[in-house]
């Protein structure tokens, strides 16, 4: 992401690697754990959309790891999604996703997508948050090495398939996927905005891609939190 910030001379979509970061973010500036090994990538967009829609890239994004996820995982019910921004190994972080966008008010001219996946190495204890899911490694769960970049060229293939197709038909049909590999729908869960946290019955994502729980003074739709099980 700190290359993708640097590099001003992008102007069409562009993958940038790193086959060893010392200095990873994740969200609310976060530190994340890459030991080498796994895959922690960034692709440069110019998508020329609202902020609202550029947001909706976390679903595309996640989307298109599950897709990913399926060429090595057999059991496809192991894999599930997290709102708004983590995919889940047999209830265990693999991946986490992180949006930077820059642009005006009423369009988004640049659009960083940021991906860390646990391919082959567990992060240290010390930078997983408290609360926060324990990661998991894609390696451990097929019994053997996954070679990041050729898991990189998987996803982007699948991530280039799904960005047309929500640019083509919108939001309605991914939502739709997404939702059926929900992590916790129907369960009670809790997100936390700042120091405020709610706990209620996770009811669905809604069209603008907010979570949408069932809580004790009724619904509540939630734009951004993180969310805990």
């Amino acid at each position: 992401m700190a290359e993708a910030r640097r590099r001003r001379d992008i102007t069409r979509p562009t993958w940038i690697v790193a086959r060893r970061q010392t200095a990873g973010v994740g969200r609310r500036g976060r530190a994340w754990g890459a030991p080498e090994g796994n895959l922690a990538a960034t692709l440069v967009l110019a998508p020329g959309c609202p902020p609202a829609t550029a947001a909706l890239y976390s679903f595309v994004t996640s989307f298109s790891l599950y897709a990913t996820c399926l060429a090595y995982v057999e059991d496809r019910e192991a894999i599930t999604l997290k709102w708004p921004n983590d995919v889940l190994l047999n209830g265990g972080k693999l991946a986490g996703i992180l949006l930077e966008s820059e642009g005006t008010m009423s369009e988004v001219g640049r659009l960083s997508i940021g991906l860390g996946v646990n391919l082959n190495a567990l992060p240290e204890a010390s930078v997983v948050e408290p609360r926060a899911l324990m990661p998991v490694t894609l390696a451990e769960e097929i019994g053997d090495a996954v070679d990041p970049l050729e898991f990189l060229a998987f996803f982007a293939e699948h991530f280039a398939h799904q960005d047309r197709f929500f640019r083509d038909e919108g939001f309605g049909p991914l939502r739709s996927a997404w939702l059926e590999r929900a992590a916790r729908l129907g369960d009670t869960i809790t997100a936390r905005m700042g120091a405020e946290e709610v706990s209620g019955r996770f009811l669905t994502v809604d069209e603008d891609g907010q979570l949408v729980l069932e809580t004790p003074g009724g619904r509540r739709a939630i734009a951004a939190a993180d969310v805990f099980f």
